[in-house]
């Protein structure tokens, strides 16, 4: 089996999983559904991409065009994470804010129909920058002890 992918893999679980502590002491709530959310303390796409570039590149060198490789498509994602995802829920909350407003106006004028969606849009889609670094320094550590325990062998 491909020990790269399985140590991002194992990164995205790992951040995954992280993320009901870091919401628990957030929120002070456990909540096992928080491994299977967007967003949040720490970044998994970040935990991923970044245990795969250390990986590669503690086993192959940085000059290695596989850690480019690695390392470029992991910055985008990050960028991705934090810009565009982030954005894309900041106006979700916008909607569904406008969407209750509208609820509420409908309701003092009953000629004004609306119909409300039965499910708000998802806010919660992408990640403020301090959770995309936390997810990348934890990858690349996983990334570094997953090929130091490999070449041990």
């Amino acid at each position: 089996m491909n020990k790269g992918i399985v140590t991002a893999i194992a990164s995205i679980g790992i951040a995954q999983g992280l993320k009901i502590l870091t919401h628990k002491r957030v929120s002070g709530d456990w909540d096992l559904k928080q491994v299977l959310t967007t967003g949040g303390m720490p970044s998994s796409h970040s935990a991923g991409v970044s245990a795969l570039a250390t990986y590669i590149a503690t086993n192959k060198g940085a000059s290695h065009t596989e850690t480019a490789l690695a390392t470029v498509f992991g910055v985008i994602v990050m960028y991705d994470a934090q810009g565009i995802r982030r954005h894309t829920g900041e106006i979700a909350q916008l909607v569904n804010d406008l969407e209750d407003s509208m609820a509420e106006i409908s309701g003092d004028f009953p000629s004004f129909e609306f119909v409300e969606r039965e499910k708000e849009l998802k806010e919660l889609l992408g990640h403020q920058p301090v959770e995309v670094l936390g997810g990348a320094l934890l990858g690349g550590l996983l990334g570094f002890l997953s090929s130091k325990v490999e070449n041990r062998d």
